[in-house]
């Protein structure tokens, strides 16, 4: 049974039918709509599944997904994207590292560790927010006590330690007269407390206005462990043994310092105090834990690069079958040990991707082959789609640039008939070298814009359109180069 936190990121995914979740996607993913759908139905099932009856539910197996293309043709965009739009935790691993000289079967386990890291960040996020306000208030009260500190009459008053002392203040009075001329005994402590209450109530609010934020104040930190407890742990041992530098650490006493900063640096420092009180960590490592075997996404990508024929040796002590042997348990579903408790990876999603330049997906060994029942191919990206690819998103080439010359006070405009060309160069780019996608749209811009960008702020206030003439005077040497148009497209 999920959580109850967990129900409420799985119930959000109620409202997202696979129709909705590819049209999310295509704010910000040009084309590609088979991949779109395959995993907007991968999603859509993870709800499905926790409706589903009980008794058949832990039978149903998350659709883990192969994604083939080129590079740059969205593949990690999209599977980025659909954790997000989730709110599920995520994490991409580069399968071919484990591939490298030294690598010890074990290792494979380290995504699912990593993506646990992951969701418990996700959480603590989701967490603070909820408790953000009381912390603010509490970082106040103590800002005002570092700045105002309670004189001793005052605190005799609110709390008098002895007979002998509730004596003494009751003893020793002032008489303060109304503006209405009425004569009032009052004690001098408190006449104190309230001056003092009345000081703290203008200080409060200045706090908040944001007038006191460079006045020094003197607090109390954690002082970091001394690097003499850094234990290295060697690659072979068990996992428990990976944090025993980390459990000595935490068995020793806490050793705090002083330290003089602005308000602002300990305004700063004081919020993560008082989170670290308000938020409950075991309830947080739970519900994260939770969230991971519910609904967390592993990214395999350059999955290719561990396929190849039987047998065949990438080095002299890593084959590829023995990496792919290594990743079938994690893939399949078990249980991993992590700092934080048993992770079980039955309902991960896995999304795997290559290019498949050499090999196939079919070089993989069966039982790997299997665990990915969906296979989705991405097509080459177009000279029509680098044109919508630099218009269309969200978070388009075109607006990033745009944004980053507006910081200096000028204006960018990209005409059509100049998108058209850099479309089209890039396009060019790429069927002449190494086809890198979208990617080399970044390339081109780059170079196009280098100029601009490194005059602009000596030009002031100016406004910049890119059309067809402008990259083709600039980038013309380049492209009549072959061997310059290698080097710098």
């Amino acid at each position: 049974m999920a959580s109850p936190r967990t129900q409420q990121a799985l119930a959000r995914l109620a409202d997202l039918t696979p129709r909705q979740i590819v049209a999310e996607l295509d704010r910000y993913i040009v084309g590609q709509h088979d991949a779109k759908k395959s995993v907007a139905i991968a999603l859509r099932n993870r709800w499905r599944r926790q409706r589903a009856p009980e008794s058949i539910r832990d039978e149903i197996s998350p659709n883990n997904i192969i994604l083939i293309g080129p590079t740059g043709v969205g593949k990690t965009e999209i599977a980025r994207r659909l954790a997000k739009l989730s709110g599920a935790p995520f994490v991409k691993v580069e399968a071919s590292k484990f591939t490298e000289v030294g690598y010890v079967g074990r290792d494979v386990e380290a995504m699912v560790r990593d993506l646990v890291e992951n969701a418990i960040a996700m959480v603590r996020t989701e967490r603070e927010v909820e408790v953000e306000d009381l912390a603010h208030e509490r970082v106040d009260e103590r800002l005002l006590d570092l700045l105002l500190p309670i004189p001793n009459d005052a605190k005799q008053s609110a709390a008098p330690a002895t007979p002998e002392a509730r004596d003494a203040s009751a003893t020793t009075n002032v008489f303060v007269v109304s503006a209405t001329g009425t004569v009032q005994q009052e004690s001098d402590a408190t006449a104190a407390r309230e001056r003092y209450q009345r000081t703290r109530d203008k200080l409060r609010q200045l706090l908040r206005d944001g007038q006191l934020e460079g006045r020094d104040v003197e607090i109390e930190v954690a002082q970091s462990a001394s690097p003499m407890f850094d234990v290295m742990t060697p690659q072979g041992v068990p996992e428990g043994m990976e944090s025993f530098s980390e459990m000595l650490k935490d068995m020793l006493p806490k050793r705090t310092k002083k330290r003089n900063v602005k308000v602002a640096e300990a305004r700063r420092i004081l919020s993560e105090q008082e989170l670290d009180k308000l938020i409950d960590r075991d309830d947080l490592i739970a519900d994260a834990l939770d969230r991971v075997e519910k609904m967390g996404i592993i990214f395999l990508d350059e999955i290719d690069k561990i396929a190849g024929a039987r047998g065949e040796s990438m080095g002299p002590d890593v084959s590829r079958e023995g990496v792919q042997r290594d990743l079938l348990p994690i893939v399949e579903g078990s249980n991993v040990q992590t700092k934080y408790g048993m992770v079980k990876t039955d309902h991960v999603l896995f999304v795997a991707a290559g290019a498949f330049h050499v090999s196939k997906p079919s070089d993989l060994i069966p039982e790997l082959q299997g665990r990915f029942p969906i296979r989705v191919e991405l097509k080459p990206l177009t000279e029509a789609d680098f044109v919508r690819i630099m218009t269309e998103p969200e978070n388009a080439l075109t607006k990033q640039y745009t944004a980053l010359v507006e910081a200096d006070g000028a204006s960018l405009t990209f005409l059509p008939e100049g998108v058209a060309e850099i479309a089209r160069i890039a396009a060019l780019a790429n069927a002449r070298m190494e086809n890198i996608g979208a990617r080399r749209l970044h390339t081109v811009m780059t170079t196009l814009l280098e100029e601009v960008l490194y005059t602009l702020p000596d030009r002031g206030t100016t406004a910049v359109t890119v059309d067809k003439a402008m990259v083709q005077d600039r980038l013309k040497t380049i492209l009549e180069d072959e061997d310059l148009r290698k080097y710098i497209l």
